[in-house]
């Protein structure tokens, strides 16, 4: 065995002997969680009969955890699955203390990154978590009079498979939970809106700025931002797959992609470490799951076997699920750390480089030393000066002259 992975059982079993002194506070917390999500339960549970069409409400009720200047929900609404088929999601949302003006309140349509696909992960089952990367924006936006919905996805925290990085899902979750909130009149929504997106939520973000108007018509998407969108798929998983965050999107990919993609086959895809485990990290919150990640890594087990580029099966998936430049017509906000090891800067600058070449009108914020979970909260105040614009139907002066600081792959 060698000496370093001799050093980390040793410091892992330190780490476990301290944890076993807390043991009575961990089951505590354990207990307390799965009774407070128990009782959520019945909430989440679809009727037996669902809406005729996507973007109905079908219950509400107080989160239990309001924004500054504004007052929190969660609901359960109709959406559709790729088949046209009806599904549910659960979403939370926020409204103004402000009074509506009359033309109705404009509309954020927030899009969340990697949770893990346990019901309890879900944000709205747990939004003292779920509200964390909203922090640097949701006041603001309150005061601005915005409403903000931001959905679950289909079958994170409701019955039914959740479709992880799958575009067209996404931008459907993300769409119907906009219509849902227009069309409750109780809350005074107009039809203009702006999707904004973290990490997974990024590419959530980057299809709704494709989809929104073929799934809804009616309401009129002006803008995309997206916070460290996880877009540029083949560049990040070649960069990635063999490393601690294999270990984390590798689990979900693996149960999503599948079922969306019935021909994608696992096998000689996943290491028996991954095949092993993968259906149960994939359950674990983000947080436990990065924990086990990197302990993994460190140990030298990797979840795929090789980049999954290198599978043309895979590689085609990669493809399809990459959202192509948004058009000129459609403006887009993009936001990167510099320090970011987990949707890596140098994807992130050649989408800019890529998508402007294209036409597309991106403005950019490059953020010196912030890393992954930090970007969405340090670019709330820019996304908020950026939306107000957008929403007054004025142009946000264009980066794609601007230097990058980010261009070449490892750094």
């Amino acid at each position: 065995m060698r000496p370093g992975r001799v050093v980390l059982i040793v410091f892992l079993a330190l780490v476990l002997s301290g944890v076993m002194l807390g043991t009575g506070i961990v089951i505590g917390n354990v207990v307390t969680a799965n009774q407070e999500q128990a009782q959520l339960d019945p909430f989440y549970t679809p009727p037996s009969t669902l809406p005729e069409k996507p973007g109905v409400i079908i219950r509400t009720e107080a989160l239990g955890a309001d924004p500054q200047f504004g007052k929190g929900y969660r609901f359960l609404y109709s959406t559709t699955l790729q088949d046209g088929s009806m599904a549910v999601s659960g979403a939370m949302l926020f409204i103004p203390d402000l009074a509506a003006p009359a033309e109705g309140r404009k509309v954020v349509g927030w899009a969340h990154g990697t949770v893990g696909q346990g019901d309890a992960c879900a944000p709205s089952r747990d939004p003292a978590n779920g509200m964390k990367d909203l922090s640097g924006f949701l006041p603001e936006a309150m005061r601005q009079g915005w409403i903000v919905v931001a959905t679950d996805y289909t079958g994170l925290g409701t019955p039914g498979p959740n479709f992880y990085l799958v575009g067209g899902q996404e931008a459907r979750d993300v769409v119907y939970s906009v219509r849902a909130v227009v069309d409750a009149p109780e809350y005074s929504a107009g039809k203009e809106w702006i999707t904004f997106g973290h990490s997974q939520g990024g590419h959530s973000a980057l299809w709704t700025g494709h989809l929104a108007k073929q799934i809804d018509p009616d309401l009129r998407l002006l803008g995309v931002a997206a916070a460290a969108p996880a877009a540029e798929l083949a560049s990040i998983t070649n960069a990635q797959w063999n490393n601690a965050v294999g270990w984390v999107i590798g689990p979900e990919v693996a149960v999503s992609w599948p079922a969306a993609y019935p021909n994608l086959s696992l096998d000689g895809m996943i290491t028996s470490a991954g095949k092993s485990n993968y259906e149960r990290l994939s359950n674990e919150c983000i947080t436990t799951a990065a924990i086990e990640g990197l302990v993994r890594a460190q140990i030298g087990q990797t979840f795929f076997t090789e980049s999954p580029t290198q599978n043309p099966t895979w590689d085609a998936v990669l493809k399809e699920e990459t959202p192509a430049p948004l058009p000129a017509d459609m403006p887009m906000l993009l936001m990167q750390g510099t320090a970011d090891t987990v949707v890596l800067p140098w994807p992130n600058a050649d989408l800019q480089t890529s998508w402007c070449a294209a036409g597309s009108r991106i403005s950019a914020l490059w953020l010196a030393k912030i890393n992954h979970m930090s970007i969405a909260v340090n670019s709330g105040p820019t996304a908020v000066s950026w939306m107000t614009e957008v929403f007054d139907h004025k142009t946000p002066a264009s980066s794609c002259d601007s230097p990058l600081p980010i261009i070449e792959p490892g750094q």
